[in-house]
C-alpha cells in the first residue's frame, strides 16, 4: 500500500493516478474527502487525515509500505501554513511513518532548499530533509524546480483569454521549469527504483527559460500578441513587507517571485534524466496543449 499524501493537490493527483492506472494499491490522504470522490472510483482507498493532527496520521499510516509526502501551505492562511503544516506537520508524518513501520519515504521538497535560502519556506523544506535523514526510515528526497503548469495558468492563461499577462519583476532571469507529469514520473521510479533510496535527486526540465520567454511561447502558440505588464522589483519588495501582518500568505508568495526574479535558478537535467529514462518535457507542449484545449478556461484552471 501506498500513502500519498497530498492527493488532491497538483503533483499528488497525477502521482495517484498513475499508480492507479498501474494496479498499484494506493491509500489517498485528504483533509476533505469529498473532494476525491472520483479517486476513490478509480479504486484508490481516501481516508480523512490532517498534518496538523498526529492522530490522523498515525491512522492514515497503518499498513502502508510506502509514503509520499507531496503537500505543502506555502499560500495557506490561518493556522494552515508552511510553520504549521510544513514544519511541525512533515515532522509529525515522518513520526508517524516510523511508527507504522513505514518501509519507504519519498519527500517532496524545492530545488534549492538549503539552511540559508532566502525564503523561509526553503529553510524549511531543508529542515524537514535533515529530519528525515536522521529519522532511521529509507528515504528519498526530490526537489523538483518550479512548475510548468503552475506557470502555464499564472502567466498563459490571461494571454490565452484576456491578450494580456502580468510579470513580477523583470523577466528576463532564467528559470529551470519541470512538467508535473515529469515530476509524478520520478516519484513512481523512486517507489521501484532502488537507486532512488536514500538519496537526493533534483529535478528540473529541459529548459531555462525567463518569464518573458514564458509569455513569448504563450504568444506563439496561441497566435495572440500579449499586453505585458511588469511589477517592478521596488514595488514587490515594500508589498511582501507591507503585506506581512495583513496577508502572511500573499507575502510570501511576493517573496517568491522576487527570488525567482533575482536567483540563479538554472539546472542542467540532462545526466539525471538519462540515467534514471526519463523524457523531460518541453514548455512549448505544456503550452500548446492548454492553448489549444476545445475549452481552454477549463484546460488551464485544472492546473490550478
Amino acid at each position: 500500500m501506498i500513502l500519498i499524501v497530498g492527493a488532491s493537490g497538483r503533483l499528488g493527483s497525477v502521482v495517484t493516478q498513475r499508480l492507479l492506472a498501474q494496479g498499484k494499491p494506493v491509500r489517498a490522504m485528504t483533509r476533505t474527502p469529498l473532494k476525491l470522490a472520483h479517486l476513490k472510483q478509480q479504486g484508490a482507498e481516501v481516508v480523512s487525515g490532517d498534518l496538523r493532527n498526529p492522530a490522523s496520521l498515525l491512522s492514515a499510516c497503518q499498513g502502508v509500505e510506502q509514503v509520499l509526502m507531496a503537500a505543502h501551505a506555502l499560500v495557506g492562511k490561518g493556522d494552515n501554513n508552511p510553520q504549521t503544516v510544513d514544519d511541525a506537520g512533515n515532522r509529525q508524518l515522518i513520526d508517524a511513518a516510523k511508527a507504522a513501520g513505514v518501509k519507504h519515504f519519498i519527500f517532496v521538497s524545492v530545488q534549492g532548499a538549503s539552511p540559508d535560502s532566502p525564503l523561509e519556506f526553503f529553510r524549511i523544506k531543508y529542515r524537514t530533509e535533515e529530519y528525515l535523514r536522521v529519522s532511521g526510515l529509507n528515504f528519498t528526497i526530490l526537489r523538483p524546480s518550479a512548475f510548468m503548469d503552475l506557470w502555464a495558468q499564472l502567466i498563459g492563461q490571461p494571454i490565452v483569454e484576456q491578450g494580456k499577462t502580468t510579470i513580477f519583476g523583470r523577466g528576463n532571469n532564467p528559470i529551470n521549469f519541470v512538467a508535473v507529469e515529469d515530476v509524478a514520473r520520478f516519484v513512481c521510479t523512486a517507489l521501484e527504483d532502488p537507486r532512488a533510496r536514500n538519496r537526493v535527486i533534483e529535478v528540473g526540465g529541459p529548459e531555462n527559460l525567463t518569464m518573458n520567454q514564458v509569455a513569448e511561447i504563450f504568444e506563439r502558440v496561441s497566435g495572440h500578441q500579449a499586453k505585458k505588464r511588469h511589477i517592478p522589483l521596488p514595488v514587490m519588495r515594500m508589498m511582501s513587507i507591507l503585506m506581512q501582518p495583513i496577508n502572511p500568505a500573499l507575502s510570501r508568495q511576493i517573496r517568491a517571485g522576487i527570488y525567482m526574479d533575482t536567483s540563479n535558478l538554472c539546472y542542467d537535467m540532462a545526466e539525471t534524466a538519462s540515467a534514471f529514462g526519463v523524457q523531460l518535457t518541453p514548455f512549448e507542449e505544456v503550452a500548446r496543449r492548454a492553448a489549444t484545449s476545445p475549452d481552454q478556461h477549463e484546460t488551464l484552471s485544472k492546473l490550478k
